[in-house]
């Protein structure tokens, strides 16, 4: 359950902290007090969009703190476990905004994905608004209403697998007849591109090799006088020759050792180096020795690179990666090759999975059609109780056998009304009445409210259109309701208001900066507040007496 709620600078408030009980509690007050701003603070810190117009004038940021106690929430605790953001039994979620608009958001004092805030947030939380009416006229909306009464999840799980399962092969399979409708010409191509690579030897292909071996061919002529030039140098020149010049300073170096013996060590360098040029000139000699051209394998060299280069760049590939391009066709016109195996393979698997995708969707109907009695019969029963004594809710659960797989089974399925006897039943999009919407709509909420998980319930004007005994009914489900679970209920009825195990006031302060602030109510306190809703701005004895017996009643 919600335990605080913390707002600092949010666009009418400037502080407020405040201390939630369990039951139900009611948030009432003048209309324009800023009542609205506080769920406005919930959804802000629960993962809604935030916006710089939220940030209190001449402040820098807002921010929004929520306490939860998770004893009642089993699954937001897991949530926190699996996401190592568990501290306890408790959970704090901090929002702030700051004046540019961007926000940041805190699970437990660790920062958040706003994605994440949201997974959390419905584990947490679950916020009917004045108009949630409206949401339930959309076929999903009345589809997951009736998979939460009948405690589908499990099914729909196992049947959304399968549907995955046979969706992902059905798509192979179409692919695979939709490529083998024109397989003849792609096999033909393929062969014939592979006929072409296979003549330029690619099991000894290499092609680097080639470029090199063309390289030196090419440029013999300068290599062998370049070579040779350089061996004059080195060592052929009797007189001025690398090795001449090196035994000339070797043997001055040598006599002056005995005067200065530290050039010993010099010496050796210098013979170790004049040894290597003598064998380097050496290896040049007999390489240069053996050095021929060869015309005709230049003339090969240049034919081989010429269609290497042509076959590349009608392949749009490096040479470099012709031999893995054949890999690449061969693989394909084998796949072709076998398709006609593949396809009647997939063909099989496709009707197995249909098969076992057919038997769930059934036990999935079956499943919906047997509790959609149940949850006729629950809310019928409510909306005679709301005021419509001759109303009957129906749930029709079309199976569509023809229809394609859908990850949520086959059935469609709609909530219809028969508002007084004798007229057909009508889909709720089609009730004139927007009093009589309000009231099924609230009869759902509350029907099905019992067979949610979440701990924390928050009911924004869900009454409006409703007053007089009715109203009085209102208060009283919704404080069934909190027997088990928390209620939070915004309200302009003192019949709701009166049910509240805490009663919340919320006032709006114009002497200076406007602000809203909140207080919690005493017995007295409550009796007044009532019997202004009851009343008005002039108070009476009999209102203020009405009040009391309102909240005597409720106290009993």
């Amino acid at each position: 359950m919600l335990l605080t709620l913390n707002i600092v600078d949010l666009a009418v408030v400037k502080s407020l902290n405040l201390n939630l009980a369990k039951g139900m509690s009611v948030l009432t007050g003048e209309t324009g007090a800023g009542k609205s701003i506080l769920l406005t603070a919930l959804g802000l810190a629960l993962g809604n969009r935030a916006d710089s117009e939220y940030v209190r004038p001449d402040a820098t940021r807002a921010e929004i703190n929520l306490n939860f106690d998770l004893m009642d929430a089993p699954l937001a605790k897991q949530w926190l476990e699996s996401n190592d953001l568990n501290d306890d039994d408790n959970c704090f979620i901090r929002r702030i905004v700051n004046q540019d608009g961007g926000s940041k958001a805190y699970i437990n004092n660790r920062p958040v994905t706003l994605q994440s805030l949201k997974q959390l947030s419905t584990l947490l939380v679950e916020i009917h608004g004045q108009h949630a009416h409206l949401t339930l006229l959309d076929s999903d909306q009345q589809r997951h209403l009736l998979d939460n009464f009948a405690k589908s999840s499990d099914l729909l799980a196992e049947i959304n697998q399968t549907y995955q399962s046979w969706k992902q092969t059905n798509t192979e399979l179409n692919n695979l007849i939709k490529v083998s409708a024109d397989q003849f010409e792609r096999e033909e191509l393929l062969r014939y591109q592979l006929e072409e690579l296979q003549q330029l030897d690619l099991e000894n292909f290499d092609y680097q090799a080639l470029s090199e071996e063309h390289g030196k061919l090419s440029n013999l002529d300068l290599i062998l006088k370049q070579g040779q030039e350089q061996l004059q140098v080195l060592s052929e020149n009797d007189q001025q020759s690398v090795n001449k010049m090196l035994g000339y300073s070797l043997s001055a170096l040598t006599e002056l050792t005995q005067y200065s013996p530290e050039l010993a060590e010099i010496c050796e360098i210098l013979t170790t180096a004049q040894i290597h040029i003598e064998e380097g000139s050496q290896q040049l000699r007999r390489y240069l020795e053996t050095q021929e051209a060869d015309p005709q394998r230049l003339l090969f060299l240049e034919e081989q690179i010429g269609i290497i280069q042509d076959i590349s760049r009608k392949h749009q590939t490096s040479a470099e990666k012709l031999p893995q391009l054949v890999i690449e066709l061969e693989t394909e016109l084998s796949n072709i090759a076998h398709s006609s195996e593949r396809i009647e393979e997939l063909t099989t698997q496709v009707e197995q999975k249909l098969t076992q995708y057919k038997t769930l969707s059934k036990r999935l109907s079956a499943n919906r059609t047997q509790n959609a009695k149940k949850l006729e019969e629950k809310i019928s029963a409510m909306i005679k109780e709301l005021g419509m004594p001759q109303g009957d809710f129906l749930v029709n659960v079309n199976f569509q056998s023809d229809q394609m797989p859908r990850a949520v089974g086959n059935d469609k399925i709609e909530f219809l009304v028969s508002p007084n006897p004798g007229l057909p039943p009508k889909p709720l999009a089609k009730i004139a009445s927007g009093g009589e919407l309000s009231r099924i709509s609230l009869a759902i909420q509350v029907s099905t409210s019992t067979d949610k998980t979440t701990a924390t319930m928050i009911f924004d004007e869900v009454d409006s259109g409703i007053g007089g005994g009715i109203a009085e009914i209102v208060g009283q489900k919704l404080r069934n309701l909190s027997h088990n679970r928390q209620i939070l209920c915004v309200t302009h009825l003192p019949q709701v208001a009166s049910q509240a195990h805490q009663h919340l006031y919320v006032k709006k302060d114009q002497s200076e900066t406007t602000s809203s602030t909140v207080t919690v109510l005493n017995k007295q306190n409550r009796i007044e507040e009532i019997a202004r809703m009851l009343g008005g701005v002039n108070m009476t004895q009999n209102t203020l007496a009405h009040a009391e017996e309102m909240l005597g009643v409720t106290e009993q």
